[in-house]
């Protein structure tokens, strides 16, 4: 499985370190937001390999929705399971929970159509920023404070019609910037296609903190740093 290379077996739990982290973030995703950087002061494990690694041990359902409670360090021993509720939990040794997750409808352990759903979403994921949140904010007249950015997930979900899709696309349809006082509760609304058609729809919630006057200087150099990551990593 594609995801072996980012977290590490610790007797029934699971383990991700923050370079493992950091590879997924920047290698899978393209995401480059500094909180997943080793040496953050605030490093968090990107829920998006959260969700990766439910899909990989739980299948892809038709309907899933993650709600994402609190921030993962490094090295942080996990659970992943399932409880009599029908509840997905991914939790540590002392029962805090990082991770819910509901799902319903049909599921598939098709490794090829769950790594393809993976990537696609994750994928999707990468364009947070600057594709999608820059000009939310700039309409708002607010952004994250340039010296201590910090964007997180709130909650994600989808509906899907079928799951046999091998090469499926996210495509945004909607999103909104709900701005009160320093953070900003941003929603992105997309639709899943494959080979032209559509076969669900989804949505991602992310929460912007620390939130300031926008400044289109701040903002340019970010990008910038944005772009100078990316070209080195891919280097």
């Amino acid at each position: 499985m594609f995801l072996d290379e980012f977290h590490s077996p610790a007797g029934e739990r699971v383990c991700i370190s923050a370079e493992q982290a950091s590879r997924f973030a920047k290698g899978v995703v393209g995401d480059y937001n500094p909180i997943h950087n080793p040496d953050a002061r605030r490093f968090c494990v990107p829920g998006d390999l959260l969700f990766a690694l439910v899909l990989a041990r739980f299948g892809l359902s038709q309907r899933m929705d993650f709600r994402f409670l609190n921030m993962v360090g490094d090295g942080t021993p996990l659970c992943f399971q399932e409880g009599e509720d029908g509840l997905i939990r991914v939790c540590d040794e002392n029962g805090k929970c990082y991770l819910e997750v509901t799902r319903s409808g049909e599921t598939t352990r098709d490794e090829a159509v769950v790594e393809a759903f993976t990537r696609c979403n994750v994928a999707f994921s990468g364009k947070n920023f600057p594709h999608y949140l820059k000009p939310l904010m700039e309409e708002k007249g607010v952004m994250f404070n340039p010296r201590r950015p910090l964007v997180i997930y709130d909650s994600m979900g989808f509906s899907l019609e079928r799951l046999d899709a091998l090469a499926p696309e996210l495509a945004l349809d909607r999103s909104s910037l709900e701005v009160n006082g320093k953070r900003g509760d941003c929603l992105l609304e997309f639709h899943i296609q494959s080979g032209g058609v559509s076969i669900g729809t989804g949505s991602k919630k992310l929460v912007v903190s620390g939130l300031c006057d926008y400044d289109p200087t701040s903002m340019d150099e970010i990008v910038t740093e944005f772009y100078r990551l990316k070209a080195a990593y891919e280097a």
